[in-house]
């Protein structure tokens, strides 16, 4: 099954690398998008506050991760789809597909951060609690789209459904990693951090291990 998913994660990263049109748009979308921001809060004059900062930063990337990682089974043909069923278990195409989900949605973040504090400055004094954040919130991130992806693959008017369902799951993982990386800014104490960080991977767990309870059933259907 290790192996299975591996060849799974390995087909997904072929398939980006040599399409390069999506994960360039969604480059494109945080370059724009953080650029119209740095000239709506007119940042020479110092108008951006840190809570401001944290919540544009959670913002965009909430709306790229579902941009990016959200067509993980909405670009599978039905045939194709026919083709894993035969070949393996759900639980490794979910495995396979998650892993590469995982993987893109840090990429995004951290290029995202990278462009953003280099733009709209860097306000963060716990970058180990800022980018743990960002990892445990991109793994949430990921186990909510990969699920919801496969949910709404064979609905008509998916793209816009895939939005309607995955928000409202997002949001408790949103503001939660919102929370965190104030701290981080803030420069907290640490337990206080590490207490919060824990609820987080937390969520992250119960979220994974519900994917892997019901994908199976959708898988079937």
């Amino acid at each position: 099954m290790i192996s299975q998913a591996i060849s799974i994660f390995k087909k997904e990263v072929k398939l980006e690398w040599r399409n390069k049109t999506a994960f360039n748009g969604i480059l494109l979308y945080l370059v724009s998008t953080i650029f119209i921001c740095y000239l709506s809060f007119n940042v020479r004059t110092g108008q951006l506050q840190v809570l401001t900062w944290n919540a544009l930063f959670w913002i965009i990337i909430v709306f790229a991760n579902i941009n990016g990682v959200a067509k993980s089974f909405l670009q599978e043909g039905e045939g194709r789809m026919l083709y894993y069923y035969t070949l393996c278990k759900p639980h490794v195409i979910l495995s396979g597909k998650l892993l590469f989900n995982i993987l893109l949605s840090v990429i995004i973040s951290l290029v995202g951060f990278t462009v953003y504090a280099f733009i709209l400055g860097n306000p963060v004094n716990n970058y180990t609690f800022f980018l743990l954040t960002i990892l445990f919130a991109s793994i949430g991130f990921s186990a909510v789209l990969t699920l919801v992806s496969g949910i709404v693959s064979k609905a008509n008017n998916s793209t816009a459904l895939m939005s309607i369902l995955s928000f409202p799951i997002l949001l408790p993982i949103l503001l939660m990693s919102v929370r965190l990386t104030k701290n981080a800014i803030d420069g907290i104490n640490i337990g206080i951090m590490s207490d919060k960080l824990f609820t987080l991977i937390s969520v992250d767990a119960i979220v994974l291990a519900t994917a892997y309870i019901l994908f199976p059933f959708i898988w079937r259907n």
